[in-house]
């Protein structure tokens, strides 16, 4: 497992993990980076409570802030390829698999609109139906299939029928956190 000691280095805004409220972790907390992933950060403090900072915090934690990154309009491989590409770079904040991976992701379909482009419908769901941090995986998602481009729009419906359970994840992932 990944930890990295550090302290917070100014006043920082982030969610909480895992009822997905916003909070601000003061100057000088002490925290533990647990995960590092997808462009966020999951730190814990010493207390136990668990926290998401986004990439464009990292000067926080210490870290270099990325630079903006470009809007992922490649066009190697089809428009589907490149988004679940794209779905495959967001994380769930506890455990360190993507939400391809995770089996989160039941239905992708892009249908085209000649006026404003591709849109993108996507199903998802979470790994408990009471995860607060739903409508933050759910934003993510939307936000990476958006940076495509001749992707007008995504859509994001969070489903939780069929029930998810650790079957859903790949192999890999199930190796990844001993669940073989």
């Amino acid at each position: 497992m990944y930890s990295e000691r550090t302290t917070i280095q100014r006043e920082v805004g982030a969610i909480q993990i895992p009822d997905g409220s916003p909070a601000v972790l003061s100057e000088g907390t002490s925290v533990m980076i647990t995960q590092e992933l997808g462009g966020s950060f999951t730190v814990m403090t010493e207390r136990g409570a668990m926290f998401r900072i986004d990439e464009k915090n990292a000067d926080a934690l210490g870290r270099e802030v990325a630079p903006e990154a470009e809007p992922a309009t490649g066009t190697e491989g089809t428009l589907e390829e490149r988004v679940w590409a794209q779905m495959r770079k967001c994380y769930d904040p506890e455990i360190p698999v993507n939400v391809v991976d995770l089996g989160l992701i039941y239905d992708c379909s892009i249908v085209k609109d000649d006026e404003a482009g591709q849109k993108v419908s996507i199903q998802m769901t979470l790994t408990a139906p009471g995860c607060g941090m739903g409508p933050v995986l759910a934003h993510d998602v939307k936000t990476r299939i958006e940076e495509l481009d001749g992707v007008a729009e995504a859509d994001i419906d969070v489903v939780f029928d069929p029930p998810w359970g650790p079957n859903m994840m790949t192999e890999a992932a199930r190796l990844q956190l001993g669940f073989m």
